[in-house]
């Protein structure tokens, strides 16, 4: 049977962006969805950026509005209103937006989570990009 999430919920991060969960960890009760899948919009002010990551899930980004920047080992991608950008799990990347901002729906295969995310430290972020 078809099952109505009402509303997502929002989960605060520092540097002003903001995450609402649709199905994931957070805001779905159902275990199979939490582990399979996490599917969320974003709205990410302008300048704003995140540290390097190595995830372990494949990471799917819908922009709606702004731009995207993907920075990984080959360069970066620049992903604007109406297009979207793959990252497999391994990859280490990095993600950011232009001076407009951008608002992005994101889906991560397997869900998203705060332990398989594998976040570096600043410090360890600003070593990477010199290399």
């Amino acid at each position: 049977m078809p099952e109505l999430i009402p509303s997502p919920t929002r989960i605060p991060v520092p540097g002003g962006k903001v995450i609402d969960e649709h199905v994931g960890a957070v805001n779905t009760p159902d275990a199979r969805l939490q582990a399979s899948v996490s599917l969320a919009r974003m709205v990410a002010p302008a300048g704003w950026s995140e540290p390097f990551q190595t995830p372990d899930f494949d990471e799917i980004t819908l922009v709606l509005a702004g731009t995207v920047l993907v920075d990984h080992d080959g360069g970066t991608l620049e992903v604007t209103a109406g297009q979207s950008v793959v990252t497999r799990g391994g990859e280490r990347v990095r993600y950011s937006c232009g001076p407009e901002g951008a608002e992005y729906v994101a889906v991560c295969l397997p869900a998203f989570s705060p332990d398989s995310v594998h976040r570096e430290e600043e410090a360890d972020s600003a070593a990477g990009e010199a290399s």
